[in-house]
C-alpha cells in the first residue's frame, strides 16, 4: 500500500504489479533514488501500472527492446543507444547475459558503444 507522508511517497508493502512479490525502492531513503533509474527509460508511461521488480522491469525492457532493434533504422537504434553510452553500470539481461558462467555483452551493450570492436562478438548489431 502506498501512503503520503510528509509530501514523501512511503514505499512499504510495495508489490510488483505483474507478479507482485515485494520490492524495495530506494527513493523512500532520504536523497536516493530508485534503483530502476539505472534501466534505460525506453518504454513508454504506462500510467495504468504500478512499479515493476527488477525482473519484471528487466523481462519488460528487453522486449522493447528486442522490438526496437528489430523495427528501427540503425541510425535510429544508435541514436537512442547512443544517449545511454557511458554509463558504467551494466544490468544483467540488459547489458550481458551469463552464458557458461561467461559474460555475453547484448546488441543493446553494443550499441550503446556505438561501433563495432572487430572481436565478432556473438551478439554483433554491426
Amino acid at each position: 500500500m502506498v501512503t503520503l507522508l510528509k509530501d514523501k511517497i512511503s514505499l512499504e508493502n510495495k508489490h510488483c504489479s505483474a507478479c507482485h512479490a515485494v520490492l524495495a525502492c530506494g527513493s523512500d531513503q532520504a536523497g536516493e533514488s530508485c534503483w530502476c533509474l539505472a534501466y534505460p527509460a525506453i518504454m513508454p508511461a504506462d500510467f495504468q501500472q504500478d512499479c515493476l521488480c527488477a525482473d519484471c522491469l528487466g523481462k519488460a525492457i528487453q522486449e522493447k527492446i528486442a522490438e526496437f532493434i528489430k523495427t528501427s533504422s540503425r541510425q535510429e537504434l544508435l541514436t537512442v543507444a547512443g544517449q545511454y553510452r557511458g554509463n558504467d553500470k551494466l544490468i544483467q539481461g540488459i547489458d550481458y547475459l551469463i552464458e557458461n558462467d561467461q559474460y555475453v555483452f547484448t546488441p543493446w551493450y553494443h550499441l550503446k558503444r556505438g561501433s563495432c570492436c572487430g572481436n565478432g562478438c556473438k551478439n554483433c548489431p554491426y
